[in-house]
């Protein structure tokens, strides 16, 4: 029986919200095709007929999970005041929640560390999803210079990707809540001051 479009879509989605869950809480490695349909409540030759192989959907599970990173910064700066801000992204970022829930979080800071050994495609897809976070907050710092925006926007980016990942790590609750909370300040601090870094 031929699905209509809209739910070859709908579909698509599905598998997607489900690849990205799971890559983000299990990594690309530990996450095989079964898990993935399974989540989504679909069959392998669902997801092989809209992706062709788990790599294309690694490829787009990870721009799916960074534009739902991009909404949530943008939602959240509408519960303050509707103005996005380097603060705020930071504060949503940098937070406990974020750090407790990987697999509904940023997906640079869950697979960056395994990226690497993974095919082209993947990693060009990584790449495009961290462009777009950098040009993001590159948007909002207040420098003139764009090079000088998107070096700054470079740094803070990577700071709180670096924190994410060492908060998420370690086994020490306090040590990690200071991660948490010593990143968030020096970052802020970072974006606010026009001066050198």
């Amino acid at each position: 029986m031929r699905v209509s479009k809209e739910e070859a879509n709908q579909n698509r989605r599905r598998l997607l919200r489900a690849a990205a869950q799971l890559f983000r809480e299990n990594g690309i490695e530990g996450t095989g095709v079964d898990a993935i349909t399974e989540r989504a409540g679909m069959t392998h030759g669902s997801l092989y007929s809209q992706f062709g192989s788990k790599n294309a959907v690694a490829a787009e599970a990870i721009l799916y999970a960074s534009a739902g990173s991009r909404r949530k910064w943008e939602r959240g700066a509408e519960g303050a005041g509707g103005k996005l801000t380097v603060g705020g992204i930071v504060k949503q970022y940098l937070s406990q929640s974020h750090r407790d829930a990987p697999g509904h979080g940023c997906v640079l800071a869950a697979l960056g560390p395994d990226v690497s050994r993974q095919p082209r495609s993947t990693r060009h897809a990584f790449t495009r999803a961290l462009e777009g976070a950098v040009n993001l907050i590159a948007g909002l710092m207040p420098e003139r210079e764009a090079a000088r925006r998107e070096d700054k926007a470079l740094a803070v980016f990577s700071t709180m990707v670096g924190a994410l990942i060492l908060a998420r790590a370690v086994d020490d609750q306090t040590l990690s809540d200071r991660i948490l909370r010593t990143s968030a300040a020096c970052v802020t601090n970072l974006a606010a001051n026009s001066k050198e870094y």
